[in-house]
């Protein structure tokens, strides 16, 4: 069975569900390798008031005993602390009490238009409590389970923030994983102290202004073994799989691997890594600009993927729309939201990479167990002298 997920919930809905399908029996977890990144999500200088309610804990609901996978489904709820304030009238399950005004103001930007036509409905709250990014603490927990699987085998995921609106700092292809230690302290989730400083600044002004800003975040996998992916149909390759889930998130407008864009501007002689061979190191390459992957698949150096997020869509200082109910020109509906989430939106893409890697891991190394999965990829890095 391949590896997947499905998410299940609203924004102020009873909960969030993960259901995972796929995972060998005997993978060991604890509730902070779950927890610990639905924190991390949480995290992040111009988040808004949702924080202040929520303090995501992951329960499990199938699937573990006693600290271990047992090969069947995995099922994790988030419970929404904010339902309680929501239950009676605005979020009820069933028939309210009271009529509850439909919203019709639909945000540019957003889900809300687009999933009024499409869904038949004259209340936006229908479209936009499934379109909210809350989903994506979901798909955080089905991504911390990923990345306890990638990490039985040295794969380690990290992300930083490398724009803040017009604040950025210079790509590189040479970062490592202690490079990373400490990204959570800077407020912002980026490495340069001195742009971790104007980004927040930037943040600050934003909302003193009743807007909002949008950025750039890179995730990175180290201790990949070459051959995940394949080169043999675009369904496999690894770096459309990749894109897929990135693009899937919230709010992101575009993907690049590696150098990315930038390959379009460089002759063939200076966009390629070149192969090296040592006794130490084997094959190497010097440079990253590949991104780790070549014809779709790994090759052994770090997988670098870097997504952009748009500006969030709900400002407090609403743009012009629509009322559907009578065609009135008016301002959009404001809900609470964020001024920037990027910091947050790195998180997301953690979860997004890994659960894409360990699927292509389980896919080339099958099991049933956690044994027969570690034993087969023993056997291929023998194979290849790894």
């Amino acid at each position: 069975m391949p590896l997947t997920y499905r998410t299940a919930g609203e924004s102020h809905g009873p909960a969030l569900i993960a259901l995972i399908e796929g995972l060998p029996a005997g993978l060991r977890l604890t509730p902070d390798d779950i927890d610990g990144d639905l924190a991390r999500r949480q995290l992040g200088y111009g988040r808004g008031g949702r924080m202040k309610i929520e303090t995501d804990r992951v329960q499990v609901k199938s699937g573990i005993r006693h600290g271990q996978t047992l090969g069947s489904p995995v099922a994790l709820e988030i419970v929404n602390r904010d339902f309680a304030n929501w239950e009676a009238d605005r979020m009820a399950i069933w028939e309210p009490a009271e009529d509850v005004a439909p919203i019709t103001l639909p945000r540019p930007g957003h889900a809300d238009l687009a999933g009024m036509q499409k869904y038949g409905t004259n209340d936006l709250r229908n479209i936009l409590e499934r379109a909210s990014a809350r989903e994506t603490a979901a798909r955080v927990a089905a991504g911390a389970v990923a990345k306890a699987l990638l990490r039985v085998y040295g794969i380690e995921i990290r992300s930083h923030v490398t724009r803040t609106g017009d604040v950025a700092v210079p790509t590189r292809d040479d970062l490592t994983l202690a490079d990373f230690d400490g990204v959570d302290e800077s407020p912002v989730r980026c490495l340069d102290p001195e742009a971790s400083a104007a980004m927040r600044e930037a943040i600050k002004r934003a909302g003193q202004d009743h807007d909002t800003l949008g950025g750039v975040f890179e995730v990175w996998a180290f201790g990949l073994m070459p051959g995940l992916g394949s080169h043999v149909s675009g369904d496999t390759r690894l770096d459309g799989r990749l894109a897929q889930a990135i693009m899937s998130i919230q709010a992101i407008k575009g993907v690049e691997i590696g150098a990315g864009f930038e390959l379009g501007t460089l002759p063939g002689s200076r966009a390629h890594d070149e192969i090296f061979w040592t006794e130490e190191r084997g094959y190497h390459r010097r440079t990253n600009r590949s991104g780790g992957l070549e014809g779709g698949m790994t090759h052994g150096e770090p997988l670098v993927v870097r997504a952009v997020m748009k500006p969030i869509s709900t400002l407090s200082r609403p743009l012009a729309s629509v009322d559907i109910a009578t065609h009135e020109a008016r301002s959009a509906f404001k809900e609470r939201s964020d001024i920037c989430a990027v910091a947050a939106a790195g998180v997301v893409g953690e979860a997004a990479v890994a659960f894409v890697l360990a699927e292509a891991l389980l896919a080339k190394f099958g099991g049933d167990t956690i044994d027969q999965v570690t034993a087969a990829v023993d056997r291929y890095l023998a194979d290849i002298g790894a």
